[in-house]
């Protein structure tokens, strides 16, 4: 908030009830429109904005009321905040119920993107997406090909998700796909620096309308060195509305 002041901020995995939210710490720092949607221990989502939204929506996925889809309006556009299921360790939904939620979770989004909007709509959705599609995306393309997260159904699926309204994937707007672009890095490795074993699990989309708006992205890199950091680091991009 200090360093980058973006008008709004998209957190994912909260992992806090709504009553335990640091609602004032927010207000305080000029966040004065706030939207949560939070339980104990687990997931959870907020938008923190200084601009005045009009309207906040909550999202049930795939039967489950687990906090994983908020969305609000603002007078030019509409932003859908997503924690997409990490789907656990194995990739394979007969025996995986948390790889099995997760691609039901795309699937549904899939679809209801493509009903609710049309590719005429300015709309705007983040999120902490736990899928790096696109080769550069992971460290090794080969050796992340079984592994949560670069998979062929997990990639097939929100390929799918993408083209149901045509959105543009503003990380490779602005980075071309034939060169690493990462936002995450695992907490076992010792130095994340010189591994560099990444991927790009969190992205910002915009459908068609927008991308003419976009003028910058910033990945911060160096968040991943601050004290007791996330092993994600913000994406930052701006749009000129």
């Amino acid at each position: 908030m200090k360093e980058q002041e973006p008008d709004v901020i998209c957190l994912q995995e909260t992992k806090t009830p709504d009553e335990k939210f640091p609602m004032q710490d927010v207000l305080d720092a000029g966040y004065k429109h706030v939207h949560i949607h939070g339980m104990k221990s687990y997931n959870g989502l907020a938008i923190l904005s200084r601009k005045p939204f009009k309207s906040t929506d909550i999202h049930h996925r795939v039967g489950r009321e687990d906090c994983r889809h908020i969305a609000v309006k603002f007078p030019k556009f509409e932003l859908h905040n997503l924690y997409i299921p990490a789907g656990g360790d194995e990739p394979d939904p007969k025996i995986n119920d948390k790889f099995a939620h997760k691609l039901a979770f795309v699937d549904e989004m899939a679809k209801w993107f493509k009903k609710t909007y049309t590719a005429n709509d300015k709309v705007v959705a983040v999120g902490d997406f736990n899928i790096a599609p696109y080769e550069h995306d992971v460290w090794s393309h080969k050796q992340l090909l079984k592994v949560v997260s670069h998979t062929e159904p997990e990639v097939t699926r929100l390929d799918k998700m993408r083209k149901s309204l045509d959105w543009v994937d503003t990380a490779r707007h602005f980075v071309p796909e034939d060169e690493k672009c990462y936002t995450w890095w695992s907490y076992r490795n010792r130095d994340w620096k010189k591994s560099n074993r990444g991927r790009r699990l969190d992205h910002i989309w915009v459908t068609q309308p927008l991308k003419s708006r976009l003028k910058a992205q910033n990945i911060l890199t160096e968040a991943r060195d601050w004290e007791k950091p996330s092993d994600h680091v913000p994406v930052i991009v701006d749009i000129d509305l």
